[in-house]
Parts: C-alpha cells; structure tokens; sequence
C-alpha cells in the first residue's frame, strides 16, 4: 500500500517538475502559444528517454503546473533548495476555488487523475470535481464517467445537492492504491511486456501482428499509418492501423478492442470513416472501409463499417477483395492463444 502510494507519488511530482521548467525556464511565463510547436517538439526529442514524454504529453505537464502550482508544497526540502524551483513570489497564487492542500491533492489522486481534470478550464468546476473524487476516492475511471455524464452541471441544477451527491457516491466506483494498468504508471516503472503484460502492451503486439497479416495476405493492402492521428473540432484522435487498398481504391481503417463488441466502439470507428470521408477521400477513391475487431478473452467479432458504400457492385467486390470474417476471427483467437496462454 505504501509502495502504491509513493510510485503515484513520484509520478505525479516528476511531472509537475517537468510541467515548471517548461513554463519557468523555457517559456519563462509566457503564452505557449506564441512559441508554437517547436519548442515543445525540440523538448520532446531531448527528454526521449524519458517515458511519457511526448510532445502532446508535454504540453499536458505544463499545463498540469499552470492549474496545480500549490503542488510545490509537497515537494521533499531537497528540492525545494535546488536552484531549479522558483523563489515564492514567482510560483502563482493558488486559485480561491482550489481544493488547496497539495498533500491531500498529491496523495490521493494519482497523475492519472489530473490528467483528466487539467482538461477543465473552469477553476470552480474543478475544484468540485477534486471533491468529489477524493471524498469517494473515486476511480479514474470513475471521475471520467463522472465528468462525460455532466455531474456537476446536473449538480448545479438539482434543488437538493445533498441528495445528488449521495446517490452518486454510492454507486461510485473506487479505486485502487495502485492500478498496473494504468499507462502512466507502467511506463513510469519501466515494465516491460515479459515482466508485466498490460492491455496496452497486449494491444501494441496483436496490433504488430495484425498488420503484418494484412500485409501479407497480398490482397493490395497498402500501409498508410499507425496510430493515425486525426483532429476533430478540439480534440485528437488515433486511428490504430490505416491501410490504401489499390484494388479497391479506397482507404481501410482497423481499429482493435480489447472487449467485446459496444455500439460505442462501432460509433467511434464509424466517426473515423466519415472524417476520412470528408477530408482524405480523393476525387476517384470509393468510399473508406472500416473494420472493427473486437476480442473477449478467446472471442472475436468483426464488423465492417460501410458508410455511404450503397453500391452494391462496390459491396460485392470489397467482398471478394477482403479478407473473410472467419479468417479474422481465426487470426485474433490464435495469436490471443500464443500470448496469453
């Protein structure tokens, strides 16, 4: 339990650390924005070994010292003293809505927590979210549901908030000292997949694999990318494995679960199709495909997404043209078979 909470600990300081030189001593206070990408990306490449250190996971740690300065209190004396740190009148007064104490914010959410709650721009909304989190020790995942499902707006408009709050703790999911499946974290201990198998390492083999199989099944795949990023409004997303069929002439997207198959999974790969249809469909190109494997334990399932593939010449030849759903679903069974035992 006391190692659970010192490597949370750790994780959270060493990136409020890195968080503070960017916005002290590279930005020296000012607007990130008026130094653009580069900066961030100059930094990223020179902390590569460190892990999660990413130029979006940089911009995510500076912000994190601009929303939580008081963390500078639970910092061990060490570095307190080191010339690195700021005097007083340099590190930002707190915000009046803050929760405040740095020794309760710091031990009992993890970075994993703050990741998400650095995505609140409204101070006060943030603090209630702090609240709540740590009066029910919420999850992570817990405190995302909790913010998708609008608590504190709901919060805002129930006549009795007591009452609210009661309900929502009670079937609130807590969490645990410490989750190894938590990416941060697992990154932070330096594990590597033979010592501890995480989703995310199981995902990035089978993901390996997957695209060596399409590859060689000679079918015309073409491989595009991997972890393709896309921006939709605000925010980013990755698809996991982008292909160019050449007999087909259209794109191919896969995306890969862990779990079985959700409405939400198909809704997300069918968001991706119909952005790829928007903005990369060339005036020639049929219609994208996506595809959509999904596994449970030793199930899978797949689902072709064909959005705006009415043609049904088109569906005919995408047919014959891909691989069958039977040849997926062996392929996904077997390699979970050989990893997993």
């Amino acid at each position: 339990m006391q190692a659970g909470k010192a490597i949370n600990l750790s994780l959270t300081l060493r990136n409020w650390l890195i968080g503070h030189y960017i916005a002290e001593y590279e930005l020296h206070g000012k607007d990130r924005a008026k130094y653009g990408e580069r900066l961030f990306g100059e930094l990223a490449i020179a902390l590569r070994g460190l892990s999660n250190c990413n130029r979006r996971q940089l911009y995510r740690y500076h912000r994190f010292y601009h929303f939580y300065p008081q963390i500078v209190g639970t910092l061990p004396p060490l570095f307190k003293n080191m010339p690195i740190l700021p005097g007083d009148s340099i590190v930002p007064t707190v915000s009046p809505q803050s929760s405040g104490n740095p020794a309760s914010l710091a031990t009992r959410l993890s970075y994993s927590h703050f990741d998400l709650l650095v995505d609140i721009d409204d101070a006060t909304k943030r603090a209630f979210y702090e609240m709540e989190c740590m009066r029910g020790n919420w999850s992570v995942r817990e405190l995302k549901r909790q913010i998708a499902s609008l608590y504190y707006e709901r919060s805002g408009l129930s006549q009795d908030k007591q009452k609210l709050s009661e309900l929502t703790q009670q079937g609130a999911e807590a969490q645990t000292v410490l989750n190894i499946r938590d990416p941060y974290v697992f990154e932070f201990l330096g594990l590597k997949s033979a010592e501890v198998m995480s989703e995310s390492h199981l995902e990035q083999q089978l993901t390996d694999k997957l695209q060596a199989f399409l590859l060689e099944l000679g079918h015309g795949f073409c491989f595009e990318a991997r972890q393709k990023r896309i921006l939709i409004g605000d925010e980013h997303f990755f698809v996991d494995l982008v292909f160019y069929h050449r007999i087909l002439k259209c794109h191919v997207l896969v995306e890969l679960k862990l779990e079985g198959f959700t409405h939400e999974n198909i809704g997300q790969l069918n968001t991706y199709v119909n952005w790829y249809r928007r903005n990369m469909m060339a005036d020639d190109d049929n219609p994208p495909i996506g595809i959509l494997l999904c596994t449970d334990k030793n199930h899978a399932l797949v689902e072709y997404a064909l959005a705006g593939m009415d043609n049904q010449l088109f569906v005919s030849k995408y047919q014959l043209e891909l691989p069958a759903k039977e040849e997926m679903q062996d392929f996904i069974d077997d390699q979970l078979r050989e990893m997993v035992g």
